[in-house]
């Protein structure tokens, strides 16, 4: 069958803006996606035609090249070998089904402790406008998929998915670094695949975990793509991180911060003692140098930990404490 014009395809004039041309194929797309015309071979078929003619009109340089010479841009030897003779004497040979190289599209979902919904495939691109497939992710929380793709020599080479993804560690691994291991399925039935991903110590909560090559993969030989781990770190009960740098609060008796002393501090890595200058006041802070957070970037750094100190008013006095007190306050009054 003889390929249609790319604009014809989407139903919009050759000066149609960048706005116009991805507004058209969203329409196209939804209406002929495989999840809203399951079995439907016509419209698989239609599927296709629409994400190829938006390959091309999509993007500035293709766009320009097809304008300019039509489907023989991306043939061999055609526009000065343009882009490396993608799918000789056959326009787009070699491009498989739009998305996932098998025909349609091609789901992947993690498999964690809970069970939550996959963002659809459209998720980057439509801002999630196709939803409705089940699937497990990390701590209740799904992923979306991009893509990237290129021409290379005989082919429609195209950039494997790049996978997005949410887990959940706690203070302490975080702060010291942990091996987590996760299950990845590509929702076909198949075994899923044991992924072992090393979080650094120091890392902090919402940064993510690029790990290459462990994304979808590519087609017609295209490179795999990557898996970006996002880190959400759980609370700490009496303990507070900012940056390197932790705060928590200890408690010393009156009589401690009147006349100085020595307080336990429990730091992240065990207890240490600290000292407690004479007439210090209530909410004044301690600092423990190299006692926080390690730095990513160089494992030699750490942040400082600061213990805020709460003065504890004696209660159950003796008459004879009482008697003392008042003593002491008549005195400092004086």
């Amino acid at each position: 069958m003889a390929k249609r014009d790319y604009y014809e395809v989407l139903g919009i004039d050759k000066k149609a803006d960048d706005k116009a041309i991805k507004r058209a194929y969203r329409k196209l797309a939804k209406k002929y996606h495989p999840d809203t015309n399951p079995g439907d071979k016509q419209a698989e078929q239609k599927f296709k035609e629409v994400t190829e003619a938006y390959n091309v009109l999509g993007d500035e340089k293709k766009r320009k090249l097809y304008d300019q010479y039509g489907f023989a841009a991306f043939e061999e030897g055609a526009a000065g070998g343009a882009y490396g003779g993608a799918g000789a004497g056959s326009g787009f040979g070699g491009f498989q089904g739009g998305f996932g190289g098998n025909g349609g599209y091609q789901e992947f979902h993690f498999k964690g402790g809970q069970n939550g919904n996959m963002d659809d495939i459209f998720g980057d691109i439509f801002g999630d406008m196709f939803h409705g497939r089940s699937s497990s992710g990390f701590g209740g929380q799904g992923f979306k998929q991009s893509y990237g793709s290129g021409f290379g020599g005989g082919s429609f080479k195209s950039k494997g998915q790049d996978l997005h993804a949410e887990i959940r560690v706690s203070f302490e691994d975080a702060a010291f670094g942990c091996e987590k291991v996760i299950n990845l399925s590509s929702g076909q039935g198949t075994p899923a695949q044991s992924l072992k991903v090393r979080v650094p110590a120091g890392i902090e909560d919402g940064k993510s975990i690029r790990l290459r090559g462990k994304g979808g993969p590519g087609m017609n030989g295209g490179e795999a793509g990557d898996l970006l781990l996002k880190i959400h770190v759980d609370e700490k009960p009496g303990y507070e991180r900012k940056g390197m740098d932790v705060y928590t609060t200890i408690s010393v008796p009156f009589t401690t911060a009147v006349f100085g002393g020595e307080a336990i501090v429990n730091t992240l890595k065990g207890s240490v003692k600290c000292k407690i200058p004479a007439g210090i006041q209530s909410g004044s802070k301690i600092r423990l140098r190299g006692k926080g957070i390690v730095s990513m970037k160089d494992p030699s750094v750490h942040g400082d930990m600061y213990a805020a100190v709460q003065i504890q008013v004696p209660r159950n006095l003796s008459p004879e404490a009482k008697q003392k007190l008042r003593e002491f306050e008549k005195i400092v009054a004086a």
